[in-house]
């Protein structure tokens, strides 16, 4: 049968061993407790593995599954990590669940539930779960393909707490998380990746270590609290914990665990889009508290991996993702913008991730601003309730004027963003001179809420002048506006000499059509004409155009050919 009579004895010794730690007489005995256990699943494998031996595997079958069952059964009483032992017999599953006919989507599943919600804090038990993953990434894309995203928030919540030194591993393994059902709910878990850090570290303080228990859902005594465990319980299969024998001497941050925010943050499954309840006291008071202390080392870490996470899913969302997918997901990005971890640099990094993900859904699919039409001019209505909603609604303005609010074949949708622009116009017209004399006396706030506001008021003009030079109807009525702000000589200069700019530009349809209309992309054919690609600018000659329109310095224009880049008609 072997190729040697040691290799022969080798497996009798091994089978034995499972033989013997399977029975049924040895029941009460945790099988994770005998330590040779997994040395010998491993060398079965080993050995099946490198004869090739159908008759071999279906003699160890037995033995691991019942072993298998066995552990589960006994694990919420062992005091010896399970971990290591069924990962072993996992692989031999998969290796050769064929062979015996063994389907271990079930034993997969079983494991992630029972076992790995009770042990991926455990740094052993986590580098060898992402090494079985990687190990096996084509076996789970192909025979498993929902199981990943089914369970990427118990993923997350393991390298939340084991951190950099497993991020290497953790990103071979992130593209497995996304799938039509979890590309939704996987964003907002990653932007709020640092407040998982959070929990985990206020669950750990009033609960000791989470090695070897469930914290999916918290026990509290009273009933509303209880009722949301019972729910989390109901959705993950999780236990519910006793969370401590004497509810007077938990604090204030025990409390907040059992917040609904955090209930959703700390859960095993992906149980969809959950609304997450960032108007909570206790999530303030916890994220106040989080940022005004001492940062542990851990939530550093985790303020430095999820601008990285991030940037892994934008590149998937790109290259992947179907556009339906994307649509749903820009209103998401919008709300989500200025609800983030409130830490200066984390906030930076991330936001400019966000604008740029949205910003690519409108380039991929500008339709998207004209299906989207509604929230967009929700969050323009927005503009001045905080500094991040000020920069959101700037972005927009840009997307909005850059495709030509929709495309062609959206009029009456352009039309209505044309509307929304001309009221945040007007409205910020009226309330510039209240602040241009609230800057005069001096205050540093009034100029600073000055000069956002001129920057807004910047691209709103821009984008009234180009959605009207996409949408030629719009044209008399973005006179009108431009000229108020022409001659409203009160507000920021750079706000009506811009309006007056685009006026003038207006008188040349050519040259206003090259500057202000839509970008054609090479895949929509050769572009219109009168219209410039300005990537060519480095080897063209351009007349007769007023440059300093575009570098704010008057002067004569530059008397060059404009035939060298006119498409010939």
């Amino acid at each position: 049968m072997m190729a040697g009579e040691d290799k022969f004895k080798q497996f009798d010794f091994h089978l034995r061993s499972l033989s013997s730690s399977a029975r049924d007489s040895n029941f009460v005995t945790d099988p994770a407790s005998d330590p040779s256990l997994l040395n010998s699943v491993k060398s079965l494998c080993d050995l099946c593995r490198s004869e090739k031996s159908e008759d071999l595997i279906a003699r160890v079958y037995p033995h691991l599954n019942r072993i298998f069952q066995r552990c589960l059964s006994s694990i919420s009483q062992s005091q010896t990590s399970n971990g290591l032992l069924l990962l072993a017999i996992l692989q031999f599953f998969l290796d050769f669940g064929d062979v015996v006919l063994h389907d271990a989507d079930p034993n997969l599943r079983t494991y992630f539930k029972s076992c790995l919600s009770r042990e991926f804090a455990d740094p052993v038990v986590a580098e060898a779960i992402l090494d079985f993953l990687n190990a096996n990434k084509k076996k789970f894309s192909s025979s498993f393909p929902t199981l990943l995203p089914q369970f990427f928030p118990l993923l997350l919540k393991l390298i939340a707490w084991n951190g950099e030194k497993l991020e290497k591993a953790f990103r071979r393994v992130f593209p497995g998380l996304i799938s039509q059902g979890s590309f939704l709910p996987l964003f907002p878990s990653i932007v709020d990746f640092p407040i998982l850090v959070v929990a985990l570290e206020k669950v750990e303080k009033s609960s000791g270590s989470l090695v070897g228990s469930s914290i999916a859902s918290i026990q509290k005594s009273s009933a509303p609290e209880m009722l949301l465990a019972l729910m989390d319980e109901a959705y993950t299969g999780s236990t519910i914990g006793d969370g401590g024998a004497d509810s007077e001497s938990e604090d204030s941050s025990t409390m907040a665990v059992a917040d609904p925010f955090f209930l959703e943050l700390l859960k095993d499954e992906n149980d969809g889009l959950a609304e997450r309840h960032w108007a909570s006291p206790a999530v303030a008071v916890a994220l106040q508290a989080a940022v005004s202390t001492s940062m542990s080392d851990r939530l550093k870490q985790a303020l430095r991996m999820t601008p990285r996470l991030l940037d892994m899913y934008t590149a998937i969302a790109i290259r992947e993702v179907n556009d339906s997918l994307i649509c749903a997901l820009v209103p998401l990005l919008m709300a989500r913008y200025s609800n983030l971890f409130p830490e200066k640099l984390f906030l930076y990094e991330v936001q400019k991730r966000i604008l740029e993900l949205m910003l690519a859904g409108f380039n991929r699919s500008p339709s998207f601003i004209a299906l989207l039409k509604k929230p967009i001019v929700d969050r323009l209505g927005e503009a001045y309730d905080s500094p991040s909603k000020t920069e959101l609604a700037l972005q927009l303005c840009w997307a909005i004027g850059e495709h030509g609010g929709g495309g062609e074949t959206h009029k009456d949708a352009a039309r209505e963003l044309f509307e929304s622009l001309e009221l945040l116009l007007y409205e910020n017209l009226s309330s510039s001179r209240v602040r241009l004399r609230e800057s005069a006396l001096g205050s540093d706030s009034a100029k600073s809420r000055k000069s956002s506001q001129s920057r807004l008021l910047c691209f709103v003009v821009t984008a009234i002048a180009k959605l009207a030079t996409y949408h030629r109807e719009l044209l008399p009525r973005a006179r009108v506006s431009l000229t108020k702000v022409a001659r409203s000589r009160i507000s920021d200069a750079r706000v009506w000499k811009r309006a007056r700019d685009y006026l003038g530009l207006m008188n040349e349809p050519a040259i206003c059509l090259s500057i202000l209309g839509p970008c054609e992309s090479p895949s929509k054919g050769m572009q219109k004409l009168g219209t410039v690609n300005w990537s060519e600018g480095g080897t063209k000659m351009i007349s007769h155009l007023p440059f300093y329109l575009l570098g704010a310095q008057e002067g004569p224009p530059h008397d060059f050919s404009f035939m060298d880049v006119l498409p010939g008609s």
